[in-house]
C-alpha cells in the first residue's frame, strides 16, 4: 500500500462528498467503498472520516440522520446537500486543473 496520506489530506472531504453524491451512506460503508474502489491502495481511517463528517456538517455540505435498523445498532447516515453538490463540483474542477498542471510539469 502506497502512502498517499499527505496528498490525500486535502482531498478527503471531496472523496467523501463524491461517495455521498452516489447515495446516502454511513461511515463503515464509506470506508469499505473507498477500500474496494481503490483496490486496497487507499485506507481511510475512522478518525479521519468522522473528523471530516463533523467539518462537512458544520459547513452545511452534508446532513445526517439515524437509520431504522431491523437488527443490530442503528446507523447514522449522511447525505450531501445542494450546497455540498456545488462545493464538490468546484473541487472536482479544481482537481482537474491541478492534475493537468502537475502532469505538464512532471
Amino acid at each position: 500500500v502506497l502512502n498517499y496520506s499527505d496528498t490525500l489530506r486535502g482531498l478527503t472531504d471531496t472523496i467523501i462528498l463524491e461517495r455521498l453524491k452516489q447515495s446516502d451512506s454511513y461511515g463503515y460503508r464509506i470506508i469499505k467503498d473507498i477500500d474496494e474502489l481503490s483496490k486496497g491502495e487507499l485506507i481511510l481511517k475512522e478518525a479521519t472520516l468522522y473528523t471530516s463528517f463533523r467539518r462537512l456538517e458544520e459547513m452545511e455540505l452534508i446532513s445526517s440522520y439515524w437509520g431504522d435498523e431491523n437488527s443490530g445498532a442503528r446507523r447514522r447516515y449522511y447525505s450531501i446537500t445542494e450546497k455540498g453538490k456545488a462545493f464538490l463540483q468546484e473541487n472536482k474542477n479544481d482537481w482537474q486543473k491541478m492534475s493537468a498542471l502537475i502532469n505538464s510539469l512532471i
